[in-house]
């Protein structure tokens, strides 16, 4: 540490290089910081009370494959099940769906069931009994009113895609909670009576709230043999599972991540490597000059690699700086999709865990320069050319 300062004013010599340096693994790190951000909010978020007593019955072959609505009887008679609401996704077009703004979930639930179910929802009296009692009435969440500036008593017109209806509906709520983002919920009857008979008695999937959280496996199990046979099967998983087969249409999103975290750090290691060899080449002579004023191999090793690590940390602080923008920008966007990443930030964990990463780079990329450069004798570095 007696030699910091002259490591960092080393570390900038050769502004250019440096700044382009910086810029470099400054860009890698903040990719590398969003990523790990959104593998740990995907794969190892906790979840909330709410959705630990839930769970969700769908199509066993996918998602957008309808079961039939009498499931929904038999599911409420399995031991464990506290109640159960029929969720059809809705779709369909809000004004222009050119506007992303205008995207965000329409489920068709079962307003009574679905209120029980919503163990964490936070909505007035007054405006619980208006969903009840109100067929064409839809409750929305408080983000979504933000957003698109809903108030109560306002209305929403949706043309449908999936379903070949025109709906409108009279906003009688305003909720929160943890476990819903950018949606609307409306009376699933409502729906039910503009469409065809046939089109009636399916459904998307089955919520399910279950008495403990110790029921929801056990309750997972009894249904899927119950309907093991029957056409269509059914799968079910938590909440949380279910939330990410939404992510899951795009592949395997684990390795799809983590292949890119590793390419990423290569390439950190290369740039940072590439540079250190560059600039120890440069100053051969003053290593021999370090020498004959009486500095060690061991500490001109240390200025050296201490170059290189304040390089990488002045680029790991600006990249992870960008990282939590770039990150609060996709929580809000995708949050619509995947409710584990909304309000997606870096976690002092994975803050941590990225400086660590560029320390430890910039220990490795200069060692084995650093190291050939110590080992240089007197003679030799003085005599070199370049």
């Amino acid at each position: 540490m007696r030699f910091f300062s002259l490591a960092f004013k080393n570390s900038l010599r050769n502004r250019r290089r440096s700044v382009l340096t910086i810029s470099s693994i400054a860009a890698s790190l903040c990719l590398l910081g969003v990523l790990i951000a959104m593998y740990n909010a995907l794969f190892f978020s906790k979840e909330t009370p709410g959705q630990a007593l839930r769970l969700v019955v769908r199509h066993k072959v996918s998602l957008a494959q309808a079961i039939p609505a009498a499931y929904e009887q038999k599911v409420r008679q399995v031991p464990g099940v506290r109640e159960v609401s029929p969720w059809n996704w809705f779709g369909g077009t809000y004004k222009d769906n050119r506007d992303s703004r205008n995207f965000f979930a329409r489920m068709g639930v079962k307003p009574g069931p679905f209120l029980t179910i919503r163990t964490e929802m936070v909505m007035p009296e007054d405006q619980r009994r208006a969903f009840l009692t109100d067929k064409t009435g839809c409750v929305i969440s408080r983000d979504l009113a933000d957003k698109l500036k809903f108030k109560i008593g306002d209305r929403i017109t949706l043309v449908g895609d999936i379903y070949p209806v025109t709906l409108e509906f009279k906003v009688v709520g305003i909720f929160e909670d943890p476990d819903a983002h950018d949606t609307m919920f409306f009376n699933i009857d409502y729906l039910r009576d503009a469409l065809p008979l046939a089109r009636r008695n399916v459904d998307s999937t089955i919520a399910v709230l279950a008495n403990s959280p110790e029921d929801v496996p056990r309750i997972a199990k009894a249904v899927d043999e119950m309907f093991a046979n029957a056409s269509p099967p059914t799968k079910s998983e938590s909440e949380a599972q279910f939330a990410l087969s939404f992510v899951s249409f795009l592949g395997n999103i684990k390795v799809f991540l983590l292949s890119i975290c590793a390419a990423v750090t290569f390439t950190i290691l290369l740039v940072s490597g590439n540079t250190m060899a560059m600039s120890v080449r440069e100053r051969i002579k003053e290593v021999g000059v370090l020498k004959t004023l009486g500095f060690t191999n061991g500490t001109i090793l240390g200025i050296i690699i201490g170059e290189a690590v304040c390089i990488s940390l002045i680029a790991a602080v600006i990249g992870l700086l960008l990282a939590e923008v770039i990150a609060r920008l996709i929580g809000g966007i995708a949050g619509s999709f995947a409710a584990q990443l909304y309000g997606l930030s870096l976690t002092p964990v994975t803050t941590l865990f990225a400086l660590c990463v560029a320390l430890v780079l910039g220990l490795v990329s200069s060692f084995f320069p650093a190291f050939r450069a110590a080992r240089t004798n007197i003679l030799e570095s003085l005599r070199y050319t370049g």
